[in-house]
């Protein structure tokens, strides 16, 4: 079965996954334009990934928990998508 993915993250100043268990899904993450500062992702070498405001990807059949994000307190990423 499909299901709808709608999630808005508040990022904190130490890394954290987007979601706390496995869930695979086809989603845009975005770092809405709104917010203050750039967020970090965490690299799969471990560097951090600097998005600025407005920034979005898309990705395809990715497991959301691998994602780690952090940045100014306040600040936000969004995920948009399906499990299709």
């Amino acid at each position: 079965m499909n299901n709808l993915i709608m999630r808005r993250m508040a990022v904190s100043e130490e890394y954290q996954p987007l979601v706390a268990e496995s869930l695979v899904g086809s989603v845009t993450i975005s770092t809405p334009p709104g917010n203050q500062a750039t967020v970090h992702f965490k690299g799969d070498d471990g560097s951090d990934v600097p998005w600025v405001p407005g920034e979005w990807h898309t990705f395809r059949s990715v497991d959301l928990s691998t994602f780690q994000v952090k940045g100014t307190t306040g600040d936000i990423v969004t995920v948009v998508g399906g499990t299709w």
